[in-house]
């Protein structure tokens, strides 16, 4: 599968991780009509052991090449998905000893990043606490259309791996033709394809 990768480039330089393609936050096919006339909709997020180990190595890998730190944001005082992912991120770091691990809570994360960025170099997150983190962290380069990403395939046996780069906000379609569109973050994709 594919991962997300952000890189932005501001006063830091951070890396956050999200599996595109593995866990989902999924939303409710419908509203479930209640007895009384009131609506009802559930959500939920599915994660396995694997989905979260794959993404966690990722990041353990990258960090190993930087300053040998990961953050892992994640609601596991609330959520049973984030209970799941401390638990599989806190023991993959047993085979990164050598990088430090920290756990924030991904509320907490989006505050710190906005009040002290440098703090992050890794960053490891679900799809939808990275989805949130992401447009935060845009607005440290003021917008999400100077930002450049990256999707990575799985390192192969013959050590290459398959990845696409392009700006965080994708396409952008809606003003595809209008001489509108900022270069930087296409550049900033091209910059880390070259890497």
């Amino acid at each position: 599968g594919l991962f997300w990768l952000v890189a932005m480039s501001i006063v830091i330089t951070l890396y956050a991780f999200w599996p595109s393609l593995g866990g989902r936050f999924r939303r409710a096919e419908r509203f479930a009509d209640q007895q009384d006339g009131q609506q009802r909709a559930v959500d939920t997020q599915l994660y396995t052991t694997s989905e979260i180990e794959r993404i966690t190595r990722v990041a353990f890998e990258l960090a190993k090449t930087r300053r040998n730190k990961v953050s892992s944001a994640e609601k596991h005082n609330v959520m049973k998905s984030g209970v799941l992912w401390k638990e599989v991120v806190t023991r993959v770091h047993a085979e990164y000893s050598d990088v430090s691990l920290e756990h924030v809570l991904a509320d907490n994360c989006a505050m710190q990043l906005v009040r002290r960025p440098k703090q992050y170099d890794v960053l490891v997150t679900d799809n939808l606490f990275g989805d949130i983190l992401s447009d935060a962290a845009s607005m440290l380069t003021g917008s999400l259309g100077m930002l450049p990403s990256a999707s990575l395939g799985e390192v192969g046996a013959d050590g290459t791996r398959a990845a696409l780069y392009e700006p965080v906000h994708g396409s952008a379609p809606d003003i595809a033709g209008k001489d509108a569109a900022n270069p930087l973050a296409m550049i900033g994709s091209l910059a880390m394809c070259l890497r």
